[in-house]
């Protein structure tokens, strides 16, 4: 496996292209009805122009590439990483692993308090999982997350680190503990947000016993499943149908991933950053590679089992982790709620993460 050094360079072809798809928009008609029925017309047109007239993907591309970062191809797949290693010598090798509608440009916020502090540094890898922006094209089926991460795994072992930290939100709060279950000897620990298959019951729940905010999360849960998970059941079962439509039009592409920062954000998020993660997917065309992992997610019978891992979980405000249940698949030695922030945590409270992060691993090093 060869490591080769990777800077964004996105020809200007490229993005005139894309300004005039944008400008050539075919905007829908607005529904009856408010944003119960999906994202509003106006909000998505606005942002859009933005995207078009004001957004500056040169400044953005010359903020990616201030950090090393590289490309390397493991069992035939392509996989782009940002590696930054701390100054200090006793600094922990951390993995961040990011989500969807994410992308690696989720945790610029975080690099740089985890690597240079003095007391707790951390080497930080961040990933593009497969078929997410540069770790495209997909090389075949079977993508999914045990397979990420042991692919994952195989990286950390090439860059030299024989034991290391586990960090990841959304699906990567799903690669992460598999990173633990397959590379049991070389995980310090796992660290995650956004938690839900390990983390959450499955089926009807016996609510007895529960407290309160263990029966908000049931009914939240309860919530998604009937009002909120159809982008899950649709790229978890026809992403080359999804495909079509997000990789021909970038406001479509826009629309499917703005309906969801706002739905399940609690912080602003700047416009240029949710931009930025929009772009990694649109000039990768990535958007059916990116959703194919629900696919396989659904498709694998990979199912969680106990590792022995320490765990630490970090329920932010509307995540959906009861630590009754996720005590059944994974060793949880740490569990914080923090006041603020949402599912997109490195990008809604960077701080806060970064303290858990540092507070978990604290003892592990």
């Amino acid at each position: 496996m060869t490591i080769r050094s990777f800077q964004f360079a996105v020809p200007q072809a490229d993005l005139d292209d894309l300004r005039n798809r944008i400008r050539a928009t075919r905007w829908a008609a607005q529904l009856p009805g408010g944003e119960e029925r999906g994202l509003p017309v106006d909000v998505l047109r606005e942002l859009a122009e933005y995207w078009a007239e004001g957004y500056d993907w040169r400044k953005q591309e010359a903020l990616l590439n201030e950090h090393p970062q590289y490309t390397v191809e493991i069992q035939g797949q392509p996989v782009h990483f940002l590696h930054v290693r701390s100054p200090h010598p006793h600094a922990l090798p951390l993995v961040l692993l990011h989500g969807w509608p994410g992308s690696f440009a989720d945790f610029l916020d975080v690099i740089g308090p985890l690597t240079t502090d003095e007391r707790d540094p951390f080497h930080v890898m961040v990933p593009s999982l497969p078929g997410f922006g540069p770790s495209t094209p997909l090389a075949g089926e079977g993508w999914g997350a045990r397979r990420v991460a042991g692919a994952l795994a195989e990286l950390m072992a090439l860059l030299g680190y024989d034991r290391y930290g586990v960090q990841g939100g959304d699906i990567g709060a799903i690669v992460g503990p598999d990173l633990g279950r397959v590379a049991t000897g070389h995980v310090a620990g796992v660290h995650v947000n956004a938690a839900t298959v390990g983390f959450i019951p499955f089926g009807p729940v016996d609510e007895d016993g529960l407290t309160d905010a263990e029966r908000e999360r049931v009914a939240g849960i309860q919530r998604f499943q009937t009002d909120g998970n159809g982008y899950f059941q649709l790229q978890a079962t026809r992403p080359q149908t999804l495909a079509h439509a997000l990789t021909d039009s970038p406001v479509g592409q826009l629309a499917w991933i703005l309906e969801k920062v706002r739905a399940w954000s609690n912080e602003p998020i700047d416009r240029d950053r949710i931009l930025t993660g929009v772009m990694l997917y649109w000039l990768f065309g990535a958007a059916g590679s990116a959703a194919n992992i629900y696919y396989e997610l659904m498709h694998s019978g990979d199912w969680p089992t106990p590792s022995g891992v320490p765990t630490g979980v970090a329920v932010f405000p509307g995540d959906l982790a009861i630590r009754r249940y996720a005590e059944q698949a994974n060793t949880v030695t740490h569990w914080s709620e923090p006041a603020r922030g949402g599912h997109f945590a490195a990008l809604e409270a960077a701080d806060l993460l970064v303290d858990d992060v540092r507070g978990f691993f604290r003892d592990l090093r």
